[in-house]
């Protein structure tokens, strides 16, 4: 075969390489990673400027609930209309139109007050939810023979987003003098992103297509593997917002200092970076993901009952393991992409497991909090995900056999 075209085959999938197509998928790739880094410093760079912007709003402790559960309602909603807006505009105006609506509404609300914030808000998130669902259809249409290294990726950047949201929006607050700048400042990586879309999209054979179908056709709401994923994105999501919601303050009562619990947490979120790098890629080579998903499983039931049975014992240990288990959301998200045979067909499982998965999941923080109040304590609560996490070995032992809906 000639230098100049290189034929790539992997797990049925074969995939032609011109330089002129390997150009366009490097600038895909980078897109695709940069829009990753915006999927989270919206949400998690307000936790720790959010007593300072209830002082400044002079708000209540029930518009801070509504603010932190906004982006998982709007995670449900939106992604449930992706689908839709895939079909007519394309997935690549799609994701562009999204990208726009975050950027706009990071500055949106940091410009008046508590209704505003929670408008802006809003909107931002809703590019967010938009952006969760039609991703893992770039890479299925864009990147067949590399699903699991691009998926990898993509959820590395995202949690690196994450963590840098929450660790760079307080230096930014002091930097630029409050809560406003610094959380409206995330905008520029918005429309850096933006920016390297279009000029991405703009490729030869590798820029994302429309989304043939999708939102259209048949409907995925009679399909049982459909369920039995959106089942398994929904479990996992839910334990991850519960505990992103009380972990540190489960550590805090444990006997862990506030700013030691900060740090435990940030690791949580950290460890799912090289998980995503390495597990995603071997995983998704295989001919089922069924084992790696319950062997991350198995970490999260032991890190969860070492905190509901002896939390002070070893919380290092306990938080590293929690963080192994919550690594399986890059799995969740490489098996939306390996149980559909097209991309109209991962726009449908995408849009069904993310929206009404996330709609489950928005009932975590709550539900965790109030079992704490109505038991006195962390026993019933961390009891509770001790089960669901049963659970969810079970919907991701069957989500990852090797089948499609």
């Amino acid at each position: 075969m000639p230098v100049e075209q290189r034929e790539l085959e992997l797990d049925g999938a074969v995939e032609v390489r011109t330089p002129g197509v390997v150009a366009a998928g490097a600038l895909l790739a980078v897109a695709v990673v940069l829009t990753a880094l915006n999927l989270r410093p919206a949400i998690t760079g307000v936790g720790p400027m959010l007593a300072e912007m209830r002082q400044d709003l002079g708000t209540a402790g029930v518009w801070a609930g509504v603010l932190t559960t906004l982006p998982t309602l709007c995670f449900a909603g939106a992604g449930l209309a992706a689908p839709l807006l895939a079909r007519r505009a394309g997935i690549g105006a799609a994701i562009a139109l999204a990208l726009a609506a975050l950027a706009a509404g990071l500055v949106l609300r940091v410009l008046d007050g508590p209704a505003v914030v929670l408008g802006g808000t809003l909107v931002a998130t809703a590019g967010i939810a938009l952006i969760n669902v039609l991703i893992p259809v770039v890479i299925k249409d864009s990147f067949p023979a590399r699903i699991g290294a691009l998926t990898g990726v993509y959820t590395a950047a995202l949690q690196g987003g994450g963590a840098l949201g929450s660790a760079v929006t307080p230096r930014l607050g002091d930097a630029l003098g409050g809560w406003r700048p610094a959380l409206g400042s995330w905008a520029v990586l918005a429309v850096v992103a933006l920016l390297a879309w279009i000029f991405a999209a703009r490729g030869t054979g590798r820029a994302p297509r429309p989304a043939d179908g999708a939102g259209g056709g048949r409907s995925l709401l009679r399909n049982r593997l459909a369920w039995i994923v959106t089942g398994f994105f929904g479990l996992q999501a839910f334990y991850a917002y519960a505990a992103m919601g009380w972990f540190p303050q489960v550590l805090m009562d444990a006997g862990v200092p506030r700013d030691d619990a900060g740090l435990l947490f940030g690791l949580v979120s950290l460890i799912a970076v090289p998980i995503s790098l390495v597990v995603a890629p071997m995983a998704a080579r295989q001919r089922g993901q069924s084992p790696w998903i319950v062997g991350l499983g198995v970490f999260g039931v032991v890190g969860t009952a070492g905190l509901m049975l002896a939390p002070s014992w070893s919380p290092l240990l306990w938080s590293i393991l929690v963080g192994l288990g919550m690594s399986t959301f890059s799995l969740a998200l490489t098996v939306i992409a390996l149980r559909a045979r097209t991309g109209a067909d991962t726009a449908r499982l995408s849009g069904m497991a993310q929206g009404f998965g996330y709609l489950f999941a928005a009932l975590g923080p709550f539900l965790f909090g109030l079992l704490h109040d109505l038991a006195g304590g962390w026993t019933v609560p961390l009891a509770m995900l001790l089960g669901l996490l049963v659970v969810q070995l079970t919907f991701g032992a069957l989500a990852g056999r090797h089948r499609f809906v």
